[in-house]
């Protein structure tokens, strides 16, 4: 005889009238290529079995009543070990040794599918250093969902990964400021790189023809942690920009106050050349951007003084700022120069985009021209992070209505 598989979710008639009723059955593995489900209705519920019968199929149906209102009697009503034992007798062997389409096989399409797009960088990075390691030579119709969950969990758990030498055991960050912030962008985190293997997952099963991935059951029920995505959002001061300028090395300093005076990201001001400033129509050109669409830059006085007096004298096809700028190179420059210019907790160099958008939505520029600098298509990105920051009816209408409860009495606690 078999041994018998335990479940502490389905075996007995007590522990299934905890759980909710759903049409996706409640699975357990008692075999290669079987499983026994317990699909709960709102009246008692049935035992299915699911068995692979190779080349990427599986056959699933339903056997009996569960004994969940009725008392097992072999035949049309069964207890857990009676559905263990009569799925056994129904498998026709055991199922042939087919690798079949694997999770590396859907990541390798999925990135193929990605190439040419700003995304295929960050995403071929995540699905190599969390997604190959756990799944990669797993068939994706065996996966499952509670395996698939846990490993979401996990890596949420973990800290940031930090730099490491090949071959040797992965570094985590550790981090020195608020735990509950650290721990949400971890989950969020864990969130994108969720979702990248479903896009992969789901790709290969839109391919079903010729991937044999049919069903999605084992990761579309597998859910994203919540509200984790509402990231605090930090600008600067003008009084702290400055100090951030003069607080950066060198050649950095070029690329902050550029940063500051168009709000664009770090790679586009990397691939600048001379001949994308303008100086008649006071405008930088930005030729490749995250969504593969230029745009132009529309600078104030200032910013066309300070591109005037970075191009003036070169050719057209030499680097705007002086040098080649890596990808990842800007990470530490920032929080050293950060940290000498007294602003805690150092800022990643995205906030300087941020900062230039906060400060012209609260100078009154209209989200639309805002939108348009950042090279957002519409309204709605820019209407989420910043919108708050207008000056709006909403805001007048308080402030001239709101209750007054008088006058707070002076203190002599001063800021330094």
């Amino acid at each position: 005889m078999a041994r018998r598989v335990r479940d502490k979710d389905i075996e007995t008639r007590a522990a299934r009238a905890d759980l909710k009723p759903r049409g996706k059955p409640y699975w357990r593995s008692v075999g290669k290529g079987l499983h026994v489900g317990y699909r709960k209705g709102q009246r008692g519920g049935a035992w299915v079995v699911r068995r692979y019968l190779g080349e990427q199929e599986y056959k699933v149906e339903t056997i009996a009543a569960a004994d969940d209102v009725e008392d097992a009697n072999g035949v049309e009503v069964l207890n857990f070990w009676q559905a263990q034992e009569a799925a056994r007798n129904m498998r026709p062997g055991t199922a042939p040794n087919v690798k079949g389409y694997t999770v590396a096989d859907a990541v390798a399409a999925y990135l193929e599918h990605l190439e040419g797009r700003a995304s295929w960088r960050d995403a071929k990075r995540r699905l190599d250093a969390f997604v190959l390691p756990a799944f990669g030579d797993k068939a994706v119709n065996s996966l499952d969902d509670d395996e698939i969950h846990k490993w979401h969990r996990g890596i949420a758990k973990r800290g940031a990964r930090a730099r490491t030498k090949p071959g040797a055991p992965q570094n985590y960050r550790k981090s020195d400021g608020d735990p509950e912030e650290a721990y949400r962008k971890r989950q969020a985190s864990a969130n994108r790189i969720l979702d990248l293997l479903k896009a992969a997952l789901n790709l290969a099963r839109k391919n079903h023809k010729k991937t044999g991935v049919k069903s999605n059951e084992a990761w579309a029920g597998v859910e994203r942690f919540r509200g984790v995505h509402i990231a605090r959002q930090r600008y600067l001061t003008i009084a702290e920009c400055r100090r951030l300028i003069n607080a950066s090395d060198s050649d950095f300093r070029l690329l902050v106050r550029a940063a500051l005076e168009t709000g664009a990201r770090y790679q586009e001001l990397a691939r600048l050349r001379v001949s994308d400033f303008d100086p008649d129509a006071g405008t930088l050109h930005i030729r490749k951007s995250k969504t593969h669409k230029d745009r132009h830059v529309i600078l104030t006085e200032d910013g066309q003084a300070f591109f005037a007096g970075l191009t003036a004298g070169r050719k057209g096809t030499e680097r705007m700022l002086g040098r080649e700028w890596k990808p990842s190179q800007q990470d530490p420059l920032i929080k050293a120069a950060s940290t000498r210019a007294r602003i805690d907790p150092p800022i990643s160099f995205h906030v300087l985009r941020h900062t230039w958008a906060s400060l012209s939505v609260m100078a009154g520029v209209p989200l639309m021209v805002v939108a348009k600098n950042l090279g957002h298509a519409d309204t709605r990105m820019t209407e989420k992070h910043y919108g708050h920051l207008a000056p709006s009816y909403i805001a007048d209408a308080i402030r001239a209505g709101a209750p007054r409860f008088g006058k707070v009495k002076p203190s002599n606690v001063r800021a330094l």
